[in-house]
């Protein structure tokens, strides 16, 4: 395991190495103007980097945001939300609301940012799941709440968890997924839906509150092992992206 993640990661900085020569090149731009795979690859899922405004609107890294997006059409931009890290619960609340009102999709994503996807395998996986409703996928996890304050992942609420202190089970926030009628309860509720500290435990939250169908596929636990291999045939976990995204698995999906 620990040799197939070193060469991931040398193969990983080759290819942001060949990236950044495209850039500076000006090919990238030019193929993501002309490329007809990009439109086909939409026919089947609809990618999106999300991101929201800064408190200092309008400054130059918005402006950049706004230029890049005219160029690539690939942000959904929250424009209600405010970016920093401690309104992700909030910022994935606003994601699905935005999400399920403006894509009609059987499945919505939320992708963790240090992921990079095999979107081949991530939509076998939901193929596999189609019409399924209710279905919270995701590699399933507990774990102890931390009421100490300042200390890493402390949890403001966390008296609420009784005396052992420890989450319900949910879904690991570096990818999950939601079918589309529990993403409209969310978009519905959105208002009366508690937040807390961090996004995953406060997407589990609503979910206890439905009845959500938990499916636990280990192929979304970042770095498991299954028959001797890396099981993460779904994703990796590196650094190759700067800014969470969202995968949308559409309805018209065409078998090949």
């Amino acid at each position: 395991m620990v040799l197939g993640c070193k060469d991931l990661d040398k193969r990983t900085a080759e290819a942001e190495m060949d990236l950044t020569l495209a850039k500076s090149q000006g090919y990238l731009k030019n193929q993501l103007r002309t490329s007809d795979a990009l439109k086909k690859l939409e026919e089947r899922v609809v990618v999106r980097f999300v991101i929201g405004r800064r408190n200092n609107r309008g400054d130059s890294l918005d402006r950049n945001i706004n230029e890049e997006n005219h160029k690539t059409k690939d942000f959904l931009i929250l424009e209600g939300h405010e970016e920093a890290q401690e309104e992700l619960p909030k910022k994935v609340k606003s994601f699905f609301s935005t999400a399920v009102q403006n894509w009609d999709a059987e499945f919505y994503v939320k992708v963790d940012d240090k992921i990079g996807i095999d979107l081949e395998g991530l939509i076998g996986l939901l193929e596999h799941r189609r019409r399924q409703d209710s279905a919270y996928i995701g590699c399933m996890k507990s774990g102890e709440v931390f009421s100490e304050v300042g200390k890493d992942w402390y949890e403001p609420d966390w008296w609420k968890f009784g005396d052992q202190k420890s989450y319900f089970r949910h879904a690991s926030g570096s990818l999950f997924i939601l079918s589309k009628n529990l993403v409209r309860y969310i978009d519905i509720n959105s208002e009366s839906l508690m937040t807390y500290a961090f996004d995953d435990t406060s997407v589990g939250s609503w979910m206890m509150g439905v009845q959500a169908t938990y499916i636990d596929d280990n192929r979304l636990c970042c770095g498991s092992i299954k028959q001797g291999e890396l099981a993460s045939v779904i994703y990796s976990c590196l650094n190759v992206l700067q800014i969470p995204y969202i995968v949308l698995y559409t309805r018209v999906f065409v078998c090949v």
